[in-house]
């Protein structure tokens, strides 16, 4: 197939704006309680937080979509509550694809980062890791049965979580001159819809690692829920835009999708210390 850095107007009517599709996509999805204070300093405004300190996370294969080659990716969610809306505040979503990584952060204004996500299962049994610059900084492992770890998740899945809640992310761009945002931050909302094959319980363990660049530790482990593994063809449907946000409220919570490196290198005007 011949390729063109300028497409025609009709490949873009065929291809443009259509939902992503993700077909049986294979997810391991862990629940727990932190600390309502760690909650409360993670979410920008207006999002804040529900009656209960939620955190979901996530690790997925996605043997097939409608926009790109097989991947992997995880995600780590808060729960937040935006007018009396409960949706899920995305904090972090590893990828192993580019294009992915791309749709996600231009389109979506998800914090997405290439990283090396990985998921086996056998015999019942489920693993989970994700690593960036050689740390582990989030591992799973869970055993599907008929049963939580705590024997209240399910209602509490229910309760707060429901069917198709709606996802929260904050779409900017950074100045070019790096001087604040060329496109000022707004909240916006998408759905998931799920077409769920398969559904099953099961009890989790996770580990963290410590890293500055991903700080998925800072969500307190106070109380495991549980886990829910499913197969499904997921739809993320087209998003809108809630409100713009104040620029320099927001600036301390936009540097989610960046890494922090200690520049080493002394300038050349400075002399080094002994």
């Amino acid at each position: 197939m011949m390729g063109s850095f300028v497409k025609s107007y009709a490949d873009i009517q065929k291809y443009g704006g259509r939902p992503t599709t993700f077909y049986d996509a294979e997810m391991l999805t862990v629940y727990w309680e932190t600390k309502p204070e760690i909650i409360e300093r993670l979410l920008p405004k207006p999002l804040k937080p529900s009656s209960r300190p939620l955190v979901n996370a996530f690790v997925a294969n996605y043997p097939a979509t409608n926009f790109c080659p097989p991947y992997r990716e995880a995600g780590l969610f808060v729960l937040a509550d935006y007018n009396g809306q409960l949706g899920n505040y995305c904090l972090s979503m590893p990828i192993t694809s580019d294009i992915g990584m791309a749709m996600g952060r231009e389109v979506c204004g998800l914090p997405k980062k290439m990283a090396d996500v990985r998921m086996t299962s056998l015999d019942g049994a489920i693993e989970g890791a994700i690593n960036r610059h050689g740390v582990d900084f989030f591992s799973v492992n869970a055993r599907m049965g008929d049963r939580f770890n705590d024997d209240g998740a399910g209602g509490v899945l229910e309760e707060f979580y429901g069917k198709d809640i709606p996802l929260y992310n904050i779409k900017y761009a950074n100045a070019v001159d790096g001087s604040g945002f060329d496109l000022l931050p707004v909240l916006v909302t998408q759905r998931l819809v799920s077409d769920v094959k398969v559904y099953k319980a099961a009890e989790a363990s996770i580990v963290f690692q410590e890293s500055p660049h991903d700080p998925w530790s800072e969500l307190e482990v106070v109380n495991m829920l549980g886990a829910v593994y499913t197969v499904s063809t997921n739809v993320l449907e087209k998003g809108k835009v809630l409100e713009p946000l104040n620029p320099m409220e927001f600036l301390p919570y936009c540097y989610l999708r960046w890494d922090w490196w200690e520049n080493k290198l002394q300038p050349e005007h400075e002399e080094a210390s002994v």
